[in-house]
């Protein structure tokens, strides 16, 4: 009889919990909690070190590291360190920002938010996205150009090596065959008619009669002989998208209302408007609702970075200064800003390395670039 009671027991507390999983997660779709949000609810028991891990998040968001990209990074995460690694960088609009988180622990949480810069000193940093909860990837399409912030924290309590790559690539597809960015020689903004007007747009030289291709889906809205781009065509991307100009064409292969995926060929290159007296180019522009954008960002070609190389790494948590002094940089470049000094002996710890520059916080909590010649490990 105890028997039939204990197996009674185990299954009306297995059918109450069932219950309250079915009911967590019907909330969650109301509720729509962040990530974060989520993975609290694992510490409800120690809430103190998640309180630690959180403050850590909130003191990134003051950090001054501005990175170029593409970038990359490799170092360890040290179980208690709680750090949040934050990274300040520029984004236009028209690139697809990228970036990847390798460890070496595959079920290690990794959390990454988004940020965008404003002009606002009671709230200097507006949230725009993040990745969700089990992604160590993560992905935007950038609506405006302007200074991002980026922030990157494993879980409470990792302990794994990790590769970090942050990248760049276009929205669009490059619209000339067989040509990439070098072709490019004459860019937006670039003065024309002795300063009275402005390039509004690209131009990208090839030999006449090289296909000029769909830098996206769409259709064509127009086409025609007339004016500055002499042979030309327009095409729409969606009913309110963007309408992308070709200009100079030797010959028009496309009508208008025509539906065109990626890569179909529009026309071919050639010198036939104003630009007559120059050699075959295509003039490439993008035009939203409000006026011309600079369409280099929409087509200028990025590759996803080789992992970054742990050869010659330095496997220790801290590392000290053996310079009489060294310099802490906001960049891993030599002129880059000068944000502190370090003097002989002062332990630093290291949070990761990127070609010969080290990302170190100093005890006052400081975060920077040091350059690798400057350090040994303990």
């Amino acid at each position: 009889m105890y028997k039939v009671y204990l197996y009674l027991y185990a299954f009306v507390v297995a059918v109450f919990l069932s219950s309250c999983s079915q009911l967590t997660k019907a909330t969650d779709i109301i509720t729509n909690p962040t990530p974060r949000e989520v993975y609290q609810r694992e510490f409800k028991e120690d809430t103190l070190r998640y309180s630690f891990w959180e403050s850590s998040f909130k003191n990134a968001m003051q950090d001054s590291l501005s990175i170029r990209l593409p970038y990359v990074e490799h170092g360890f995460y040290y179980t208690n360190n709680n750090e949040a690694y934050s990274y300040n960088m520029n984004l236009q609009q028209g690139e697809q920002f990228h970036l990847k988180v390798n460890t070496d622990t595959l079920k290690t949480k990794i959390f990454i938010d988004l940020f965008k810069k404003t002009t606002d000193s009671l709230k200097p940093y507006v949230f725009v996205e993040r990745s969700e909860l089990q992604e160590k990837q993560f992905t935007y399409t950038v609506k405006e150009t302007g200074d991002y912030k980026i922030i990157v924290q494993p879980e409470i309590d990792a302990n794994t090596a990790f590769a970090l790559k942050v990248y760049r690539t276009p929205l669009f597809y490059f619209p000339v065959t067989g040509k990439g960015n070098a072709a490019i020689q004459s860019f937006w903004g670039a003065r024309r008619d002795g300063g009275k007007r402005s390039h509004e747009g690209l131009d990208i030289f090839a030999d006449r009669g090289t296909p000029v291709v769909a830098a996206t889906d769409g259709w064509i809205s127009s086409t025609g002989n007339r004016g500055l781009g002499g042979k030309q065509v327009w095409l729409r991307e969606g009913l309110w998208g963007s309408s992308l100009y070709y200009a100079h064409l030797d010959s028009i292969a496309v009508s208008k209302g025509m539906r065109v995926k990626t890569g179909d060929t529009l026309g071919f290159v050639g010198n036939t408007g104003n630009a007559r007296t120059t050699p075959p180019h295509l003039h490439f522009g993008i035009y939203k609702r409000y006026g011309a954008v600079n369409p280099l960002p929409f087509v200028f070609e990025g590759i996803e970075p080789q992992n970054p190389s742990k050869e010659g790494g330095i496997e220790s948590e801290n590392i000290v200064v053996k310079s009489s002094k060294a310099n802490l940089r906001n960049s891993a470049f030599v002129k880059a800003e000068k944000t502190g000094e370090a003097k002989r002996k002062d332990t630093l710890k290291l949070l990761g390395e990127t070609t010969d520059w080290l990302h170190i916080k100093t005890k006052d909590n400081l975060n920077a670039f040091i350059h690798k010649s400057l350090v040994e490990a303990i």
